[in-house]
């Protein structure tokens, strides 16, 4: 039995999340222009660091510092993946900004 077939055979709940997660990395590689991609759709940590953000926007408490701390960590997270692997000397220069600006921004908030 080829591995199509056992997926075909499986219940759709047992596949739905890894054809979500391949469905989510081709969205992932969209970009514009596609020589010389300068936008792009967010990856998984750039989305936590505005989901976060927005979370700790909208909270108080020890909520707002949480959230706040999960934005800042998955933005360094994002900043060093763009500096460290970006597709070309743009988004990796997008990266060093983004980690200076998160390092001014984080040690702002610890003072």
């Amino acid at each position: 039995m080829t591995e199509s077939q056992m997926e075909t055979a499986r219940p759709r709940w047992v596949t739905a999340p890894a054809a979500a997660w391949r469905g989510f990395q081709r969205l992932t590689q969209l970009s514009f222009p596609r020589s010389y991609p300068i936008v792009q759709f967010p990856n998984l940590p750039l989305i936590l660091a505005f989901a976060s953000g927005l979370a700790a926007h909208y909270s108080h408490g020890h909520a707002h510092a949480d959230a706040q701390a999960v934005s800042y960590l998955s933005m360094a997270v994002w900043a060093y993946l763009e500096l460290s692997q970006g597709v070309n000397t743009f988004r990796r220069l997008l990266g060093l900004a983004y980690t200076i600006s998160t390092a001014i921004h984080l040690a702002a908030a610890l003072h």
